[in-house]
């Protein structure tokens, strides 16, 4: 038996875009992570954040299941390579973790048990001390215990729990009935002394030992059976056994009261690092309070790192917290490049695309890999969504055949397809203000200033102009609350293909540089104004670097 247990789960690379979910960055995250499992990269794809409608549109249009949610990628308890030794349970003998001590090169074990909840912590040192400070006139334990301890074979079996004093009985039988100390509760241990077999299977013992393997006659079998008198014996001699049935005990009696700190394995290590360099005994436990392994102080070095790929996008503010714990496999992007750093060189392929999934596209392809239906699907809607069906300034020819393509695969007619998505993503109806600002909402630092820039598209402008005050007034607060220097939300008519632009109050001068507008108002439109990447954070910069 080594040391490490079963069970432990094969790490995967963790694939997902940025937060505030968008349809391109949740199919980009789907493709891709089928893409590598067929390239035999274990992955799986994750979102930051709750989907949008119309990323809802689509998942259930291809019957595709919404990725799980990942709060963050900060190195955990699970991360590291702590001891995955198995337990010892409370009710087996000393004996037992003495000998898995040994086998194993191990001076602790953990015991925990029948459901598996730590009890406890046994050393070598518990099992010395238990043999020094032994009671070695009484002992309390399990039939099975005794047997395991001494390598016995059972002849009589009519108790499971032995409890009572032990008698080496190496006197005359005489000298026994004298003392009288054969009895209901007596533990004898005899060699080959058939009177004194006899005589305690007359006293109906507790429990016979029957050293050196001696035989017994089968009248005195069936009279011991006759008085429930347990019988076992063993190869091993008198005096060995005299010396070595203390180590029967259960482990639950040597278990010293040592305080054991236990973290839950999806604790994080930021948390958790104190308490782990100043505990001597540390557990692992399952978020079900089950026995997983135990830690230490050296388990602290080499962590097992989050293995992550980032789709759609490239800066921090954007990806998920902890990103600096992780190792960054690769980065898949179509916008500017952000300050995503590595401590080593990664695969990075950032190409002014109109969509994400034009690039995984053209990665299917470079690999001769065959796209599912499902999958075909999913692309095509990123590029529909990301491009506005062609609209979008940022739409390439690259991004048409591709969606050309795709739309064969996955067998829809893409212009009536895209019709049906967009109508079910533009609906804002029992949305409330913050839920509509933030539907696609990313931070930017931009000229030294913290930036958010929200884009909304609807098919029913005046949803959002009868509310503008309100929406406005949000705006502000929100500003106020998270330090923005601006914010600026872009409501994008569909129909007319331009934006409604609304920013923080007293910047309207700023979205007036932008546009090379004067007197600019809160809701002034922008034609042809459709896209937040191309359109709008480029010309913020701009408009910040005039600034003096």
């Amino acid at each position: 038996m080594g040391k490490q247990m079963k069970g432990e789960k094969m790490r995967h690379n963790l694939i997902f875009g940025h937060k505030t979910p968008d349809t391109d960055s949740v199919c980009a995250a789907i493709a891709l992570a089928e893409l590598k499992n067929e390239l035999n990269e274990a992955s799986k794809p994750y979102i930051l954040g709750n989907v949008n409608k119309e990323t809802e549109f689509v998942l259930k249009y291809f019957n595709v299941e919404t990725p799980q949610i990942l709060s963050n990628v900060k190195l955990q308890i699970k991360d590291l390579n702590y001891d995955r030794v198995k337990p010892i349970r409370k009710t087996q003998p000393v004996y037992s973790a003495y000998i898995r001590m040994n086998e194993n090169s191990l001076c602790t074990l953990p015991v925990v048990d029948e459901e598996d909840n730590v009890n406890g912590i046994i050393n070598k040192e518990d099992i010395a001390m238990s043999l020094i400070n032994a009671d070695q006139q009484h002992l309390s334990t399990s039939y099975d215990n005794i047997i395991e301890t001494l390598h016995g074979k059972k002849l009589l079996k009519f108790d499971e729990t032995i409890d009572g004093d032990i008698i080496v009985a190496t006197s005359q039988v005489k000298t026994l009935e004298e003392s009288s100390a054969v009895n209901r509760q007596s533990i004898v241990i005899v060699g080959d002394r058939y009177d004194v077999i006899k005589y305690a299977v007359e006293e109906r013992a507790k429990l016979i030992i029957v050293s050196g393997n001696m035989e017994l006659p089968p009248s005195l079998i069936e009279l011991a059976k006759d008085g429930k008198v347990n019988i076992i014996s063993t190869s091993f001699k008198t005096y060995y056994v005299a010396k070595n049935i203390v180590l029967s005990k259960y482990i639950k009696n040597v278990i010293n009261d040592k305080k054991i700190v236990m973290f839950s394995q999806e604790d994080y290590l930021s948390d958790c690092r104190g308490n782990i360099e100043k505990s001597q005994y540390s557990v692992v436990v399952s978020s079900e309070k089950k026995y997983l392994g135990l830690l230490s102080k050296s388990n602290l070095n080499s962590p097992h790192k989050k293995k992550v790929i980032l789709v759609d996008h490239n800066e921090i503010g954007q990806s998920a917290d902890g990103l600096d714990e992780a190792d960054i496999l690769e980065v898949i992007d179509h916008h500017k490049i952000g300050g995503i750093k590595t401590s080593v060189p990664i695969a990075f392929r950032n190409l002014p695309l109109g969509s994400s999934n034009t690039i995984i596209y053209g990665i299917y392809k470079e690999k001769g890999i065959k796209i599912r239906k499902e999958i075909a699907g999913l692309m095509l809607s990123g590029i529909i969504s990301d491009t506005m069906l062609f609209k979008s300034p940022t739409t390439t020819e690259k991004d048409r055949d591709a969606a050309q393509e795709l739309q064969v695969i996955a067998e829809v007619d893409m212009n009536k397809y895209a019709m049906e998505m967009f109508k079910a993503g533009t609906s804002l109806k029992g949305q409330s203000m913050e839920e509509i600002l933030f539907q696609d909402f990313k931070d930017f630092n931009l000229v030294d200033k913290n930036v958010g820039i929200g884009q909304v598209f609807t098919l029913d402008i005046n949803q959002i102009m009868g509310r503008k005050d309100e929406f406005i007034k949000l705006i502000d607060s929100i500003t106020a609350q998270k330090g923005y220097y601006v914010i600026i939300l872009a409501v994008t008519d569909i129909i007319k293909e331009g934006s409604y632009i609304f920013c923080t109050s007293g910047r309207e001068k700023l979205v007036g540089q932008m546009f090379g507008i004067e007197n600019v108002t809160q809701g002034v439109y922008i034609d042809k104004c459709v896209s937040r990447k191309k359109q709008i954070v480029p010309k913020v910069i701009d408009a910040l670097g005039s600034i003096k």
